[in-house]
Order: structure tokens, then sequence, then C-alpha cells
């Protein structure tokens, strides 16, 4: 027709109307994709998954022919609040009032194979989630939940082969055999080696750890999802959504192999697969992302040759991210999470946990629990998303972004591939690295408000009110669960759990038998998690990686910019006047292994130009001083990310000057609410800096502090 328009009209109509190239409004995503202002049906042109249907491979459209439209994606809250009956009394309210499965969140120390009466865990015991010592925790953590009929999702990787046994064990006793349970441990290590860090052992004995699970569930456990890959804990770290899917799946297909080399036929294990991915606020992305990850998992799955289609099928866990809740106007939070709700429910999530408003700072309370579970309700009930099944199919922006996603992941999994697969790329720390590129590069845009975050660096409240938030006693917390250790220990059979430690070991020592069977076995008779932690550690060893920071990111990001060059010039004149550059040690302690915030104020600090002593994690205050001292820093970072900083830093401090060395300043940054922050003063912390700093402003901070220690001295 003579009327219809082309591209290069409206092209001419967009430059007309913003008086500059059309071409000045692409966007240049972090993950490499450039996103144009008009998609049309050219830009689809060779696209090959188009045409394809719900339910049938290769699944882009859903693994369910009707989706939402048969049955909606499940509500799956992830909680855990410091005790087994706090917990339980939050999970049983939450059924009541429509949540559809318990997802289980565990205390860092249960995560690292520690009881709750171990030295190194004293500040980390009922934070940031429960505490699990041994069956009689996990039977009260279920009272009044019929196993038989809810499913549980359990977060657990370093200490998966305790927790998992317990679990069995409460089923037993519940009246529950271990075939009808239901539910999903995520058991997903080589993700922790990567990001998280809440691991063991050292790789190879993890993975035989992950094939037995696999092999043991596969034959008793026919319900029960043996491993959940995890992508949402990359994003969290600061992984781009290409890096996110591309190691995912590479994860999953060395999964695969590791149970293939047990003698499992793929088709007995592959249906009980499962994924988890972040929901971040990149909308159209994040549901093109889910998309785009059954099309590439079909196309693994397809090299191992199954013979039922469901084995080729991808099916996920979303969680709305952690990262973008903000500490500052909070309330912003309950926006963010319910359009990333929406993007999770248009990508075709088959479950989903909404995160809560106050998670960027604390555990939530009850009263923001029921606002981040009744968004999906709403989602769910009031919005019509689940009247068609993919409502974004055809879209060209939408198909677009599928298929690029697709392609730039591909292409990283065939690297990863090249490298001889994940265990071998994670060994050669080729995914941590990109990732904290990535994170640090993303922290030098939010401080540049490149990235624009409404709340924190544009738009900001001049006066902001406190919020009720949930706070835990640490202390009460620990001694109930030692006390409760010590009466388990009193009433059992010493001799009979002596006898099931030593089999558990002669398994991981020989190879002979299940560990799991066997842990099953010792947690039957009572042994506690780090007894049956210490059964395997015994053989495996610990894990401790070699801390390392990148460099030459967050600098590049700022070359040129009159801000830096004042800091950098303050810094060259105490540099003169001291003969070396400001020294600080980054300190990461207790059993909290996320350290993205570590890494980037190391990294970033380090290019601004000081010299930065980056510490291992796992530290005790005491090893942290030692450190300190040995190393003759000004300065202590402590970051801290779960809640255990009241009992740490204060630790800390009195641990310096135990050894003399109260002239050593100590700050703390990272998830501390802002009640907490005169407790930290009044204790001896010189410093401190919550979520949502800006890396500069405490970096001009820090050289205050040690320019008025040098005048003072």
């Amino acid at each position: 027709m003579s009327g219809e328009k082309t591209v290069a009209d409206w092209k001419a109509l967009a430059e007309k109307e913003l008086k500059r190239p059309a071409d000045t409004l692409i966007w240049h995503t972090p993950e490499g994709i450039d996103v144009k202002p008009l998609y049309t049906a050219e830009d689809l042109e060779g696209v090959g998954h188009l045409g394809t249907l719900p339910g049938f491979d290769p699944f882009i459209r859903g693994p369910r022919a009707t989706m939402y439209a048969g049955r909606p994606w499940t509500i799956r809250q992830y909680a855990g609040f410091s005790t087994a009956e706090a917990s339980n009394a939050f999970y049983r309210k939450a059924l009541a009032a429509g949540q559809q499965g318990v997802s289980v969140a565990f205390d860092l120390a249960t995560h690292r194979g520690y009881d709750s009466n171990h030295p190194r865990v004293e500040g980390d015991v009922g934070k940031a989630g429960v505490a699990i010592d041994s069956v009689e925790d996990m039977k009260i953590l279920f009272d009044g939940i019929p196993l038989e009929n809810i499913s549980v999702s359990m977060t657990m990787n370093g200490a998966v082969i305790p927790i998992l046994a317990n679990f069995i064990v409460t089923g037993e006793e519940q009246g529950v055999s271990r075939d009808k349970l239901s539910g999903t441990i995520q058991n997903d290590i080589l993700k922790e080696f990567m990001v998280r860090n809440t691991y063991i052992y050292p790789p190879a004995p993890s993975m035989r750890i992950i094939a037995d699970i696999i092999e043991y569930t596969a034959k008793e456990m026919p319900k029960f999802n043996s491993i959940s890959i995890s992508g949402y804990h990359m994003q969290e770290a600061g992984a781009t959504l290409v890096q996110e899917l591309a190691f995912t799946l590479a994860d999953g297909r060395e999964y695969v192999r590791a149970a293939l080399a047990k003698g499992l036929n793929v088709d007995e294990f592959a249906g009980r697969l499962s994924f988890f991915f972040a929901i971040g606020m990149n909308f159209f992305m994040e549901a093109a992302k889910l998309r785009a990850a059954r099309l590439l998992w079909t196309r693994i799955m397809k090299e191992f040759e199954p013979k039922k289609q469901s084995s080729l099928m991808l099916r996920t866990h979303c969680q709305t991210s952690g990262v973008s809740l903000q500490e500052q106007d909070p309330y912003n939070n309950v926006i963010r999470t319910a359009y990333e709700a929406l993007s999770a429910a248009l990508g075709g999530t088959q479950s989903l946990h909404t995160n809560a408003l106050d998670e960027a700072i604390a555990l939530p309370t009850e009263f923001s629990a029921r606002i981040a579970r009744n968004t999906q309700l709403i989602l769910q009930n009031e919005t019509g998303v689940t009247k068609v099944v993919d409502p974004l199919a055809g879209s060209y922006y939408v198909e677009s972004l599928t298929n690029e996603l697709a392609e730039k992941a591909w292409a990283l999994i065939e690297e990863v591939e090249a490298m001889g697969g994940m265990t071998k790329a994670v060994d050669a720390g080729l995914p941590k690295r990109l990732i904290e590129e990535a994170a640090t590069r993303r922290q030098a845009a939010v401080d540049k408000g490149e990235e624009v975050i409404v709340g924190v660096n544009k738009f900001r409240l001049e006066n902001e009110e406190a919020i009720d938030i949930l706070e835990i006693d640490n202390t009460a917390v620990r001694l109930s669960q030692v006390k409760r250790i010590e009466e388990t220990k009193r009433r059992r059979d010493s001799a009979a759990v002596e006898k099931a430690l030593a089999r558990l070991t002669e398994v991981a020592r020989t190879g002979e038998g299940n560990i799991l069977e066997a842990a099953v076995d010792a947690a039957r008779e009572r042994a506690t998690v780090g007894e049956i932690s210490d059964a395997m550690r015994a053989v495996f060893g610990d894990h401790a990686a070699v801390p390392k920071v990148v460099r030459n990111i967050y600098g590049k990001a700022y070359e040129g910019d009159p801000e830096l060059s004042i800091l950098a010039d303050r810094l060259k004149t105490y540099t003169e006047a001291k003969g070396a550059a400001p020294r600080i040690l980054v300190a990461k302690l207790g059993q909290d292994g996320h350290d993205r915030g570590a890494k980037v104020i190391a990294s970033a600090f380090g290019d601004i130009g000081f010299d930065v002593v980056a510490g291992p994690l796992f530290q005790t205050p005491d090893e942290a001083a030692d450190l300190a001292v040995k190393e003759k820093v000004q300065v202590v970072g402590m970051s801290s990310l779960a809640a255990g900083h009241k009992t740490l830093a204060p630790q800390l401090v009195e641990a310096l000057k135990a050894k003399g060395a109260e002239h050593i300043i100590v700050v703390v940054g990272g998830v501390i609410p802002r009640q907490d922050y005169d407790y930290l003063l009044e204790h001896g912390v010189s410093a401190v800096f919550g979520p949502g700093t800006n890396v500069m402003d405490a970096a001009r901070s820090v050289l205050d502090l040690v320019e008025g220690r040098l005048r003072n001295d």
C-alpha cells in the first residue's frame, strides 16, 4: 500500500521529534545487548524458535501446555526465623493464609556444618535463618505440617547431607515414608564456589556428594527434586543476565554428567532436576531470560539422548531480587517486588518467592511478609495474567531478546565447555572473575548516577522515617540451641551414634556405599549436623578459597572524572607524608560467605589508590585482628551482610585492643539497620556505611579518618 510506513519513515519522524539521531536512544545493557527504541517484524527474521507451542520441545512458551490457565504457579515463600519454633509458627500461619509450599532458610552456622555450640559461630546462630542441629530441631520445624501433602524446598548446599538426612528421618517419625516426601533440596555446590561460598568440602568430594544424593533420591524419593541448579545467587553477586543464564545451565550439564557417571539412566533423574533464577528490575529481559533458559536446556539435554520428552524440560523456581531492594525509602521495595513478580509470571516460572520490603536490612517481619505473599495472590487472582498461556509470545521485542540472550549465553557455555566443563572453569576462576568484574562495573554505574535507583541516587528523601524491623536475640537463640543439643546427646545411645558415624566416614573414605544413606542412619541415632559434617571432614577436609580482587574496573569507569582526581590528589599527599598509601584490610567475619560487597570495596578502593589487603572468608574477630597487626594496616573494614555485626564488630575492636593495636581504625559496612549505628559507634567502631552507600563517599570518609589519626599522631 502506498500509505504504508517503513522503519526509515519512523526514524525520520523520531529524529524530528528528538532533534538528534535516533541511535542515541539505544540502551547499551550490561549483557552487551544493544536495545533499540523500536522493534519490528524485521528483527525476527531468521529467529528459529517462532511458531513453537507451550508444552512441546523446546518448551520456550512453557513446560506445560496450559501453564497458568490450567494451574497457577506455586506460591512458595522462603523464610527461617532463628528458631525452629518461630519458623514453624510462621509456616503454619502462611499455609493457612494461602501459601502453597514451605521454603526453608537456614542460619549460616547450619549452612557451614557447625553445631550451634561451636566457638566459630557465636555471632551467626539464628541469624539469617533457622538454626538446625539435629532431628529434634527438624521435628519441631515441621510439627503440625503434613509432609505427605506439603512440598518442602530447602536452600542448603554445604551441609546438604545432614540436613536432607534429618528431613528424611523427620518424615519417618511423622509417619511419612521417604517415597511420599515432595519438595526440593538446592544441592548446587558449584554455584557456592563461584559466588555464595557456603561450602564445606573441596570441589571433587562435593561433586561426589551431589551424585550420591541424585542416586539415592532417584531410587528412594520419586517425588523429590534432588537438585535446584541456582542462578539466583549469581545475579545477586553481580552477574549479568547472560552470565547467570550461561553458568547456571553449564552447572546443570555438569551435574547430569556426574549422575551418569554413577551409572544412572538419564530418564531416571532428569525429571527431578529443577532450576532457580533471580528476577531483577530489567523487566522484559528477565521474562525473556526464562524463555531462553528453556530453549538452551532442551538443547543441552538432547546431548544425553533421553527417551522421555519430559527429560528435556527446564522447570524453575524464581525469587525476586534481593539486591534490588534498598534501605532508603523502603516502601519502594513493594513496588519493585511487584514488577519483578509480574516479570517472573510472564516468563513462565513454576513457583515464586516474593521478597519483603524490609529484607534489605533484616529478616522480614510478619507484616512485611504478608504484603510479599499477597503480592502474588493479587497477581494470580486479580490481574488476569493467568488467563492466557505465554502472553508475551510474538512480541517483536521479547522474541528478539529471547533469541539474543540465548545466543550470547550459548557462546559463554561453549567457552566453559572448551575449558573442560564447569568444574574446571570454577577451578580456574573464570566465572568468579567475570561476575566480580560485572558487579564492580555496576557499582560504578550506580555511584555515578548512570544507573538510576529511585530513593538512592535520585529522588532521595531529605528525611526518612525508621521502619520496624525484626530483631533477633542471637545470644538467647544460641543458649536455647546449646541446651537442646546437650539434652539430645544425654538421651541418645552414644555407642550407636559412634558406630553410625564411623560407618559414614568409611563410606566417604572408600566410596563403597551411598553417603546420604549412611547419614540417614546416623541422623536416626541423633548424630548432630556438626558430627555428621565432621565425619566427612575427616576424609574430605575443608575447602579454603584464596581471595583475589579484580582491578581496573571501578577506576576505569571514573577515568577523567574530577571527583576521582580530587580524591587521588588527597591520597597522594597522604602517601608523601607517610611514605606509603593508607593500608586497609577488608575483612569478612563469621560464617557469612556473601562477599559481593567486600569484593567491590576491595576492588574500588584499590583502584582509587588505597593499599588493600583482602582478608579470607570465615575469620573470627581474633584472627582478623592478628591479620591486621601482621599486615600493619591503618584501617579494618568489616563487611557484614548476615546480621552478625552487633556481636562480631565489638569483638574485633576488643581483639585489636588486646593486641596493643587500638590505633587501628575499625569501620563497618553492609546490611546494617540504622538503629544499630549508635550501638556500633558506642562500641568502638569509627564509621558505619549502610546499604546504598556511594563507594566514593565511603573512600572519602575513610581517608578523613586516616588523616585525622595522622594529625593526632
